[in-house]
């Protein structure tokens, strides 16, 4: 094996960048764009105070035992890995829930964090639910108990949203600037769905404050893409090996992109010497990774998980999965973008079929299926509603569509129960159990479920018909007949 060891850069400096969401990717992804570039350039105002909204105190604090610092190992195949030491992270907080059931253990620390003048920038991974928003509408969920607890309670809010409110109006009542945020979250137009889960939320007690932020604070939009899988037992044990014995350690591929819309009133690093790709407008290379990568990802985790299969390595490994994905991006995705002309995307899904087929990484189908219901709409339903528009296929969804339905049961097609994790997991389950083994009564009721499905494709009897007839096909017969039955109507 061929290891490059990289120590962290050893200069420590002050706090100008507040993220929300200390989890794996943020450590394998943001963090080491600033690591690399601080270690480069001695540049000491962007270090990074990051904290845990809901879980994860044990993180914050083992991560405050190891003084900041942990590895990230990126691995090209299991035969050629960098280790690189990250130490761009110099405080970590916890606001969440304590096992004694009190809330907000570091909060007043981490909105005073964000009131100080030299915190200009909040980056957020809180995933897509952290937003408390309707995936279909894009309206605050008002009525979510969260967000209802941040209303009742605003200057101890639990919601990220909630926490900037409560930070920006500090620093307009200081007559402070405003600091820039940065969503890094796979969603359509990031940025602008973050300003308005925030002005939406403001708006309820202070409307001056919901103009005012509407106004004057900056909400960029970015791209993030690198495959950070959850550790386990033989990734910790790979790094041993290696000399690595860290407990908070991440492993992760060599390939990383970060596109960011170009939009900081008070500053920022120069994120472009290290790679960042800086540009005016981000929708095109967020659409294209969301439907094509993150698209792609979700066929696997609900069919593959059906057919008991483990990691994304272990199901590209058969050539019927790989033909599917090949598929779906080159028929389904591919053709509902618009690309700058410099974009190749046959190249573009070559190089995600290569990535997906990484041997050193296991990552989990169980993990990328989490949160179906706020996924889905991004990553397929509006490739099928572009396709539908212009008659062209929309195959490769309808079985992905009819996989999640069979998904949200909670068990296997040999019978294996698993959790479904999906904020909306009671009211499917609810769909599930009252209309049973009754397949066309099952399809049409998840195809009225607002929350999830745009109303052209709930009025879409063609693509229902599709969606029922895959997962018929899918629940009768398994899930690489159904694939072949796919591949059998596209050669007619």
């Amino acid at each position: 094996m061929t290891t490059q060891r990289i120590d962290a850069a050893t200069q420590k400096g002050r706090i100008g960048i507040v993220h929300l969401g200390l989890g794996a990717f943020h450590r394998a992804h943001q963090a080491v764009y600033l690591e690399r570039y601080r270690g480069r350039t001695g540049d000491g105002q962007w270090g990074v105070s990051s904290a845990n909204l809901r879980r994860g105190a044990s993180l914050v604090d083992s991560l405050a035992e190891a003084g900041f610092r942990y590895h990230v190992a990126e691995y090209r195949d299991s035969d050629n890995v960098t280790v690189r030491e990250v130490g761009a992270i110099e405080e970590t907080l916890f606001t969440g829930q304590s096992p004694d059931g009190q809330w907000g253990r570091d909060l007043e620390a981490l909105l005073a964090r964000l009131s100080n003048v030299k915190t200009r920038i909040v980056t957020l991974t809180v995933t897509e639910k952290g937003y408390f928003l309707n995936p279909a509408s894009g309206e605050l969920l008002r009525d979510d108990p969260m967000i209802q607890a941040d209303i009742a309670a605003p200057q101890a809010p639990r919601t990220a949203p909630g926490i900037l409110v409560e930070a920006l109006k500090r620093r307009r009542d200081a007559g402070q600037a405003p600091f820039t945020v940065l969503c890094c979250d796979n969603m359509p137009d990031n940025g602008e769905r973050t300003r308005q889960a925030v002005a939406q939320l403001a708006r309820v007690h202070d409307a001056a404050l919901a103009d005012w932020i509407l106004e004057r604070v900056a909400f960029p939009c970015s791209m993030v893409d690198r495959i950070v899988p959850a550790m386990t037992e033989q990734d910790f044990a790979a790094l041993k090996t290696l000399g690595v014995d860290d407990a908070n350690a991440v492993v992760c591929e060599a390939f990383s992109q970060w596109v960011v819309e170009d939009r900081f009133p008070e500053g920022r690093p120069a994120w472009e010497e290290e790679g960042v790709t800086m540009v005016a407008d981000v929708a095109p290379f967020e659409t294209m990774k969301l439907r094509m990568l993150n698209g792609s990802h979700s066929l696997l985790a609900y069919l593959g998980s059906l057919a008991d299969i483990d990691t994304v390595f272990d199901a590209v490994s058969n050539p019927v999965y790989q033909a599917l994905l090949s598929a779906y991006m080159r028929q389904e995705a591919a053709p509902t973008l618009d690309m700058p002309k410099e974009i190749d995307l046959d190249a573009y899904a070559d190089s995600l079929l290569a990535r997906f087929a990484n041997d050193s990484l296991r990552h989990k189908l169980q993990q990328i299926a989490m949160d179906g219901s706020q996924k889905l709409p991004q990553r397929w339903l509006q490739v099928a509603e572009a396709n539908l528009a212009c008659g062209r296929d929309t195959a490769c969804v309808a079985l992905g569509l009819a996989g999640w339905i069979r998904y949200t049961q909670g068990s296997t097609l040999a019978g294996r129960a698993f959790r479904v994790d999906d904020p909306m997991a009671e009211q499917l389950e609810a769909l599930h159990q009252r209309h049973g083994d009754d397949a066309c009564a099952l399809v049409d009721a998840f195809f009225g479920f607002e929350a999830v499905m745009p109303q052209a494709l709930a009025r879409s009897e063609y693509f229902k018909q599709q969606v029922l007839d895959a997962y018929l096909t899918l629940t009768e017969r398994g899930v690489e007949p159904a694939i072949a039955e796919l591949a059998a109507q596209g050669a007619r």
